[in-house]
């Protein structure tokens, strides 16, 4: 099976549902379009199906395709507690997920999303070596949604590899072109700054980033298969994300 960070650029497509037969006909309608992998966000199924039963089943569907799994704060997910989260985190990759997001400001929410508390890191690291422990490798996420200047954006990421990560993931911004092309050397300094695999991406007005950051040194493509009403607007369609990574040369 391939993995998340070993294998160059996959393509990931994001499924969200609110039920889970939404999410195996997407992965379905996915494959034959060249789905590497699968990004299943957990916040947007209803709470009936948050069931291990449940996990498995989408996980043994997805087949050799490795899953990345999240569990943010939207969605269903509006009133729990980080503790909830991190527990339901726990049994989803008891249940198979390959790959575990987990927010940078788990236990301390933070603008940058990034834990400051000493006592909230602790319990991070702790959360990191138990995803491990249960067979899953953890992306650790910071979602800023604006432009982010390079000094903060790797201080963030080698931060997030402190704490014992193995993917690091950080959604700056972007509102013009120059932004975009700051972003896009920023890619440059985490190749070159980090020992562990990345994934940068910008939302905003610019959408380059996302279509060219695998050929820079992002681990993945994160893409939709179509625009339906839980899709990312940020996210490429698989179909053209496909088309662009292949004839692309740099």
């Amino acid at each position: 099976m391939k993995t998340f960070g070993k294998e160059p650029e996959m393509l990931t497509v994001m499924v969200q549902g609110a039920d889970p037969d939404r999410i195996r006909e997407l992965m379905t309608l996915s494959i034959p379009e060249g789905a590497e992998a699968f990004g299943m966000q957990f916040e947007q199924l209803r709470p009936e199906y948050r069931t291990k039963e449940t996990y498995r089943e989408l996980f043994a569907f997805a087949g050799i395709r490795p899953v990345y799994a999240t569990n943010y704060r939207t969605g269903y997910n509006g009133e729990k507690t980080d503790d909830q989260l991190a527990a339901e985190l726990l049994e989803i990759a008891e249940c198979g997920a390959t790959l575990c997001d987990m927010m940078g400001d788990y236990f301390d929410r933070q603008p940058d999303e990034m834990a400051v508390h000493p006592s909230a890191i602790k319990k991070q690291q702790e959360l990191i070596a138990q995803l491990h422990q249960r067979g899953a490798k953890v992306l650790m996420s910071s979602h800023i949604f604006r432009f982010t200047p390079a000094e903060r954006v790797l201080e963030i990421a080698l931060e997030q590899q402190r704490r014992g990560a193995d993917i690091c993931k950080i959604v700056a911004g972007a509102s013009d072109v120059a932004e975009e092309l700051e972003n896009l050397r920023i890619i440059t300094l985490l190749k070159e700054s980090l020992k562990i695999p990345f994934l940068f991406l910008s939302t905003g007005q610019c959408g380059l980033l996302r279509r060219v950051g695998g050929k820079l040194g992002c681990c993945m493509y994160l893409c939709v298969y179509e625009r339906d009403s839980l899709a990312s607007p940020a996210q490429p369609l698989l179909r053209d994300m496909k088309l662009i990574r292949d004839r692309m040369i740099l």
